[in-house]
């Protein structure tokens, strides 16, 4: 039997935004940092031009103010923009960042 083990999606999310401010930028290279936000095109959609889409380099809180589209962490900003589950991103951030994923 397969012993299912819970993903420490906190302690994932905190060491990413440890790391924020090369995190985002290697996933929106052609956005530019405005104060504590790095401001982008939201490549999931036709977007022209940045600016509706945001996230702050303090906390990691993500939204597009031209949809729906928010998050709390870089787990979400990863399962959004990757189109990829809370689990799926959850274990990737914490393979990049060189973590055990499990608590």
């Amino acid at each position: 039997m397969i012993e299912r083990r819970p993903i420490a999606f906190r302690r994932i999310a905190a060491a990413a935004l440890a790391h924020i401010e090369t995190i985002v930028p290697r996933w929106l290279p052609e956005g530019r940092r405005i104060g504590r936000e790095w401001v982008a095109r939201n490549p999931t959609r036709e977007d022209r031009n940045p600016g509706s889409f945001r996230i702050s380099l303090k906390n990691g809180r993500w939204s597009d103010f031209a949809t729906a589209d928010k998050g709390g962490d870089l787990i979400s900003l990863c399962a959004f923009l990757f189109r990829l589950s809370q689990a799926e991103a959850a274990l990737r951030m914490a393979a990049m960042l060189g973590l055990d994923p499990h608590d």
